[in-house]
């Protein structure tokens, strides 16, 4: 069962993923961490950005893999996770840009852009904490509905629901890309640590089939119950229609403070 915390908004959760992270780059200043892009891990990026300046913490050598890319978007499209990633981690956090990875979404080379980004993820030694989303139709990633829950860094056509989510960040919904490539579901679970985050009640339903639902395809999210350590954060909204509600709060209230999460 993954690890459920409930708190009180997104900035409560921001400090919570931020003191974990910190605590890892004090233990291992190479630490490699998995980044999503959205609205959702933005309160924890900036949180993390917040004690880096105030602790004076040493990340040149923290390294980073962004989730995943759209294909086919020109360099430098201030929408590309690429010019994301840049914007909200890399400079905020005062990262080395040359350790920060994004998979390549040029179609000259995206037949084996998948098989390059896992090369690189394994000389890496691995991601060791994963930030994770979710989408309303249960996606991480964009592992869309039905994709293998093994499956690897590979092409992936967007869902038209998906394309709709993300027509906000573009000048028009005709604009978003219908292809991405994207860490698989098997990639993501190679991650040492999941913490995937949710806010707000539109999510909750993901949220609920992803933490206490089957495990299926169709509910690509529900995949973190196979991995040994998932913590969800969510705040009370997303967290509406879990059933074992009273027990996650139990359970987190309960916990031994040295085990963080």
């Amino acid at each position: 069962m993954a690890e459920v915390v409930i708190v009180e908004n997104e900035a409560a959760a921001g400090a919570l993923v931020a003191d974990t992270i910190v605590s890892l780059i004090r233990s291992k200043p190479d630490v490699v961490l998995g980044l999503a892009t959205g609205s959702t891990p933005l309160a924890s990026y900036r949180a993390l950005a917040r004690r880096i300046a105030d602790d004076s913490i040493d990340v040149r050598g923290v390294r980073g893999f962004a989730l995943d890319e759209y294909v086919g978007l020109p360099a430098g499209h201030p929408e590309s996770y690429r010019a994301v990633i840049t914007r909200e981690v890399v400079e905020p956090l005062g990262l080395t840009p040359e350790l920060v990875r994004v998979p390549n979404g040029d179609p000259a080379t995206i037949e084996h852009a998948g098989a390059d980004y896992e090369v690189a993820l394994t000389a890496a030694g691995g991601v060791d904490l994963q930030i994770l989303g979710i989408g309303r139709t249960g996606h991480i990633g964009f592992n869309e509905p039905g994709s293998s829950l093994a499956s690897h860094t590979r092409v992936k056509t967007l869902t038209e629901a998906t394309r709709a989510d993300n027509a906000r960040f573009f000048d028009s919904p005709d604009d978003v890309p219908m292809h991405c490539i994207t860490q698989g579901i098997g990639t993501i679970l190679r991650a040492r640590h999941l913490v995937l985050l949710a806010f707000g009640e539109v999510k909750a339903h993901a949220v609920a089939a992803a933490v206490e639902g089957a495990v299926s395809a169709n509910q690509p999210g529900s995949a973190i119950q196979l991995h040994p350590h998932t913590t969800v954060i969510v705040d009370e909204a997303a967290a509406s229609q879990l059933e074992h509600l009273d027990y996650y709060r139990h359970a987190w209230a309960n916990k031994p403070a040295w085990q963080g999460i």
